[in-house]
């Protein structure tokens, strides 16, 4: 990763006064390059992913590198008049509008010393573009989702906790947060909306079993609940794909496969076993396949669509349209 490394110091070293658009071409193009050198570029299915680990303060947190966009060096954002206290305002690169989230303050934590040598990491996800403030990047590692480990219950409160997981390297701890989260905090309505289910109208209980796998408590709620709204109440819920996984093994060693699960709804990022596995594993097994499987993500883009389409995914939809989801369950299980 010395190439890497090479990159990540040059981006620390740019000048204020260097032109910030033709900067974030270069470095783009410079952090490609390097992605490709060191075969960061994953296959389908194989339970792999790659973390980007920056640092705000002394503290080392990580995101998935699937939903980073870019990064770039710090510039001074054109402040919102009345906006969230953690929004610092936005700016402009190559015609895209991004927004500045300070995530120190959404952390609680104290400012860098210096502002001029920190860096945005620009992301997309839910079909937004932000663009979070961190006081620097340290380089992408490549792990397995088994590698991660879940918050236990103690530190990890569904309210509150932003961190969906954690990872020890090279004698530290970084911790994965949850961006969609800390977004949704902001602003309630880039998450799930229950009156999405209200605008579908009156609808009919229906017993179909429904399987899912979300590592979030508190979305794993919110989408229990809407699809109870919806009529869907036979409803099993699983933290990862790993315990979906086992929970058809146990289905098919009961025999009760087509009695027990007609569809199955699945994250993809999830500690022990992400949503692209599982897809994989139900699709290549000749009792399974016929379930339909449906990826509920964030992370749903032209790339992330292909991925899954390789996989044998009967739906993919992004995780804020909830009505969309239950409308494919319906054309999906109702069929």
């Amino acid at each position: 990763m010395s190439g890497l490394r090479m990159f990540l110091q040059g981006l620390r070293e740019v000048k204020p006064k260097q032109s910030c658009i033709i900067g974030c071409q270069i470095l783009w193009t410079k952090l490609r390059e390097v992605i490709m050198d060191t075969g960061i570029l994953l296959q389908s299915g194989t339970n792999e992913l790659e973390v980007l680990e920056f640092n705000i303060g002394p503290n080392h947190y990580g995101i998935n590198v699937a939903k980073v966009k870019e990064i770039m060096p710090f510039t001074e954002p054109t402040p919102i008049p009345n906006a969230h206290d953690t929004i610092e305002g936005i700016f402009m690169p190559r015609d895209t509008i991004v927004t500045i989230v300070d995530l120190a303050k959404s952390l609680m934590i104290p400012p860098s010393p210096d502002r001029t040598k920190d860096m945005y990491i620009v992301t997309n996800f839910n079909n937004l573009n932000i663009g979070f403030h961190v006081h620097g990047v340290q380089g992408i590692h490549r792990l397995t989702w088994s590698d991660i480990t879940k918050p236990d219950e103690t530190i990890n409160d569904a309210d509150r906790s932003v961190a969906t997981g954690i990872i020890k390297f090279d004698h530290r701890l970084i911790v994965v947060l949850d961006f969609e989260k800390i977004v949704s905090t902001i602003n309630p309505e880039t998450g799930i909306k229950a009156r999405d289910i209200e605008k579908l109208g009156e609808r009919t209980r229906n017993n179909s079993p429904i399987l899912i796998a979300e590592d979030s408590p508190m979305l794993e709620k919110m989408i229990i609940d809407c699809l109870t709204k919806a009529g869907y109440v036979n409803i099993t819920a699983t933290a990862n794909g790993e315990e979906a996984w086992n929970t058809l093994l146990r289905y098919k060693a009961e025999g009760k496969v087509t009695d027990q699960c007609h569809c199955i709804i699945t994250d993809i990022e999830m500690p022990r076993m992400d949503g692209h596995r599982l897809t994989k594993l139900v699709k290549e097994d000749k009792e399974l396949k016929e379930i339909p499987v449906i990826i509920f993500s964030s992370l749903i883009n032209e790339e992330m669509r292909r991925k899954g389409e390789s996989l044998g995914a009967d739906a993919q939809l992004t995780k804020p349209e909830i009505g969309k989801l239950v409308e494919a369950i319906d054309n999906l299980v109702l069929e």
